[in-house]
């Protein structure tokens, strides 16, 4: 449910299971498209073929049969601590818990920081600019722009802070919304 809120259009899981069992978890979890039995090859194929197709693929594996994949994804997400070591090199993020919960939370995230870094940039250039434009005109002396350019250091750690705190509330959200579809 946190994945469909955060704006994922497809959920497939990938097993090697058998057709019984991925369609019993496939139930449970509210996927709706499984394949079952499938190989480390299949997998990475069928990773590829949602690449070609203009998808971005995020993987998520904990296994030795999931590595090629995770390394072939977009995003490869592995799972911590009964992950295999393999699943957890070959991916592009590792969870230091086993919590499937976890995986929305990394992708907050990253998107949390990925949009501080576009603002830490804009706010340096615009810094940049503002003091070199001030200097060039003789408003600043070339000593006060210099002395300036520790304000836009500041500014950035105190943006960066701002992801020290976690997200919790959209979890929640979702996790309430789910919990109320099972029971209705």
């Amino acid at each position: 449910e946190a994945l469909k809120r955060l704006g994922v259009k497809r959920l497939l899981l990938l097993t090697g299971d058998n057709e019984r069992v991925a369609a019993a978890i496939a139930r449970r979890i509210g996927v709706q498209e499984f394949r079952a039995g499938l190989l480390p090859e299949d997998k990475i194929a069928l990773v590829r073929e949602l690449q070609r197709a203009g998808h971005t693929v995020a993987m998520v594996g904990d296994g030795v049969n999931d590595a090629p994949a995770l390394a072939q994804a977009d995003v490869g997400i592995g799972m911590g601590v009964i992950g295999s070591d393999v699943a957890l090199e070959a991916a592009h993020v590792a969870l230091m818990r086993d919590d499937w919960q976890q995986v929305p939370q990394a992708i907050i995230t990253g998107r949390r920081t990925a949009r501080v870094i576009r603002q830490n940039i804009a706010l340096g250039i615009v810094w940049d600019v503002l003091t070199m434009g001030l200097a060039s005109v003789g408003i600043l002396n070339p000593v006060m722009a210099a002395a300036t350019e520790v304000v836009p250091d500041v500014l950035v750690a105190l943006n960066s802070a701002r992801l020290l705190t976690a997200p919790q509330q959209f979890l929640a959200n979702a996790r309430s919304a789910a919990t109320q579809r099972k029971t209705s």
